[in-house]
């Protein structure tokens, strides 16, 4: 080893090569996770006047006071426009995915399938599975809280937070606590509900100073709860983990701020050209009416009608007539910006046809399908979780109701799928199997299975197949038995 130093040592005072200098990087974050969830809810809530206000409170460096929403004209107001495209993504994508979801499946545990029903119905489940989805993917992640409260249901209660309602406790990278934050009483301080496997107990903060919970008249009954089970009546829930502050969620909204600022840059810059391109009328002041009482100049009876007074000519054959002057709105300028900034907030998230929107009609069937696989691809992440989450979703509550009902917490097992997204309509599969079948290259039984999926179950398909096999003349008999010499 000493040889080998020497030589390096050797090479590097032949070559005058000077070792870098280690120097450490100071780099401030612009914002925190708590303020980052609150711009993202603002983008979400899609008001204009909210966006200005926080930008502007946010505009400590250059590059947030350079920014649209942070602008601050000195000798005039600007219109400022808001497309709400951030909230247009997300419920589109709720949308398809809530669209998509079936039901949850229990197997041959009919009494548990049963009462998850009943959960079901006294939740508004599907309407709970919407609102999880839409606060992940704004706030980046979140948690369901399964609450037990006789005083308001005799079922278990389920909700959901989003994150900045909640935090989490890592051991080993694996969640060990969930902690849900809310506001109680008038002096700002908040309630920690620490839930953990076994049982839940409650933490009263005032800033970072922690209180007894009787100091709180709302609080003062809450008493720590255990239960059998190693389970945690809390779970949380993540699309994509954070680049940035570990062991939280990714927001949609997180890599977009400057593309959708830039958008509705686009949008205002366009609404105030065609507000000044408003038509101006210039008349010559002896050709509007006069007052036969007074002789004062009167306003033309048209509707909507503006113009300008102009001043009569000396010039020699000048004649007095009405112009009509209205500015050139590039509109093909803004279009094609229009279209740029739109294509970068949507990158990565969500195809413009999934919203509606035909940017190019001149574009291929092959590009349009590419285009359309984002969205194919933010589903899936989206569905691949929740396949995850709701069924130990399900599995809990129903644990938590036995515990509700002095009852030993038994064991569930739960699934749930979701459709395929795109799938070829009804008429097309028609058309598919029936080609496939006219060709012989496809059974009965694998017609009816591609026909219908998942929308029936295995014994009408069952019963289908043999309705088919008898109007077509299909018999099956028994094969002889050789064995027994017959």
């Amino acid at each position: 080893m000493r040889f080998m130093e020497r030589v390096k040592y050797m090479i590097r005072s032949w070559l005058e090569i000077q070792p870098a200098m280690g120097r450490g990087l100071t780099i401030r974050e612009p914002v925190s996770f708590e303020t980052n969830v609150l711009r993202n809810r603002i983008w979400y809530r899609g008001d204009a006047s909210e966006l200005e206000q926080l930008f502007k409170l946010l505009s400590e460096d250059t590059v947030c006071m350079a920014r649209f929403w942070a602008a601050a004209p000195q000798n005039e107001t600007i219109r400022k426009a808001h497309s709400g495209l951030p909230g247009v993504i997300v419920d589109t994508l709720v949308a398809v995915v809530k669209a998509d979801m079936d039901d949850l499946d229990f197997g041959n545990d009919s009494a548990a399938a049963d009462r998850w029903n009943q959960l079901v119905q006294e939740n508004d489940f599907p309407s709970l599975v919407a609102q999880s989805i839409a606060d992940v993917l704004v706030t980046g992640d979140g948690a369901f809280k399964i609450s037990l409260d006789p005083e308001v249901s005799d079922d278990p209660i389920l909700e959901f937070w989003g994150a900045d309602s909640v935090e989490y406790v890592y051991k080993h990278g694996r969640v060990q606590e969930v902690h849900f934050l809310s506001p109680v009483g008038d002096k700002g301080r908040l309630l920690k509900e620490v839930y953990k496997p076994g049982g839940v107990s409650y933490v009263l903060l005032d800033g970072d100073k922690e209180l007894p919970v009787d100091a709180e008249e709302s609080t003062a009954d809450l008493k720590p709860v255990t239960y059998d089970g190693d389970f945690m009546l809390a779970v949380p829930v993540r699309f994509w983990p954070s680049a940035r502050w570990r062991g939280r969620g990714q927001s949609i909204f997180d890599r977009k701020n400057d593309a959708f600022d830039g958008h509705d840059e686009i949008i205002s810059q366009w609404w105030d050209a065609v507000r000044a391109g408003r038509v101006q009328k210039y008349i010559p002041e002896a050709l509007i009416p006069t007052n036969p009482k007074d002789g004062s100049l009167m306003m033309p009876n048209s509707f909507g009608s503006q113009f300008i007074k102009t001043g009569t000519s000396n010039k020699e054959n000048a004649q007095d007539k009405i112009d009509t002057i209205q500015p050139e709105i590039r509109h093909e300028a803004f279009l094609a910006s229009y279209t740029a900034s739109l294509d970068m907030c949507l990158q990565g998230i969500i195809s413009p046809a999934t919203l509606g929107i035909d940017l190019g009609k001149m574009s291929s069937a092959d590009a349009q399908r590419e285009k359309k696989d984002v969205t194919g691809i933010t589903r899936n992440a989206i569905t691949d979780a929740m396949e995850k989450v709701l069924p130990q979703l399900a599995q809990i509550a129903l644990a938590a109701q036995d515990l509700l009902h002095n009852k030993n917490p038994g064991v569930y097992n739960a699934t749930v799928s979701f459709g395929e997204y795109g799938a070829p309509s009804f008429d097309a599969r028609v058309q598919t199997v029936g080609n496939a079948a006219g060709s012989g290259v496809m059974s009965v039984e694998a017609q009816v299975d591609e026909l219908w999926g998942s929308s029936k179950d295995d014994d009408w398909k069952a019963q289908e197949v043999a309705r088919i096999r008898f109007e077509r003349g299909i018999e099956e008999f028994p094969e002889p038995d050789v064995g027994n010499g017959v």
